[in-house]
């Protein structure tokens, strides 16, 4: 038996690819500094840091930013993502993380400033707060169609491909034709950097990459 505890922590979450934060090891790795300081050293050693945001009900692991060249450059050109989604699709992801994740974060935070006599830990609270695992509210899958199906290569594209690909790999979690926020959706981004770029403009970029900036002016106008 391997009686490294860090090292089987970082097996377990590469392996793994995220736990939830109810684990037995992971629940020791937010309230023990040290333990938690071994982890974060040992995972920059091999280029990778780790994704604990508070109000996440998942742990997982990322590249470090001075790493990310390394696997993101390749040929002069940067890849949309290391696990084989194309642009279309890593597109779809940020829709999504902006339509669940941050409206459920605007009420975590809200809540959390309701308790802040209450915050004394160190680190990310291994309890999460009353609104963390019921917040995150599904997206029906013909209402997504609807709204971005043409700006994200069609209704069928989405439905057979996108949106199943998305599933598998953890980012969402699809049952009954509503898009539910999977494991990962709410560590695919960092908030404190997404949400600003989001909330100022960063989705109407997005857009007109797609080329259909007019479409989002004109909406804009009519309002």
């Amino acid at each position: 038996m391997n009686h490294d505890s860090a090292a089987r922590l970082i097996a377990r979450l590469i392996a793994q690819r995220y736990l939830p934060r109810e684990d037995t090891e992971i629940r020791r790795l937010l309230v023990d500094s040290s333990f938690h300081d071994e982890v974060k050293q040992r995972l920059a050693a091999c280029g990778l840091r780790l994704l604990a945001q508070p109000f996440a009900a998942h742990v997982s692991v990322a590249l470090l930013r001075e790493t990310e060249g390394a696997v993101f450059e390749q040929n002069d050109t940067w890849q949309a993502s290391n696990i084989g989604l194309p642009k279309d699709a890593v597109a779809l992801l940020v829709i999504l993380w902006a339509l669940i994740i941050l409206p459920k974060r605007e009420r975590q935070l809200s809540s959390e400033a309701a308790q802040q006599d209450a915050q004394s830990e160190m680190f990310e609270n291994v309890k999460l707060t009353p609104l963390a695992h019921e917040a995150s509210r599904g997206i029906a899958v013909n209402v997504l169609l609807e709204d971005y199906g043409k700006l994200l290569g069609g209704r069928v594209r989405i439905q057979q491909f996108a949106l199943p690909q998305l599933s598998r790999l953890g980012f969402i979690d699809l049952r009954n034709k509503v898009i539910h926020e999977g494991p990962l959706l709410d560590l695919a981004f960092d908030y404190a950097e997404m949400a600003p770029r989001i909330l100022q403009g960063a989705l109407a970029d997005l857009l007109k990459q797609r080329g259909v900036l007019a479409d989002v002016e004109t909406t804009e106008e009519t309002d």
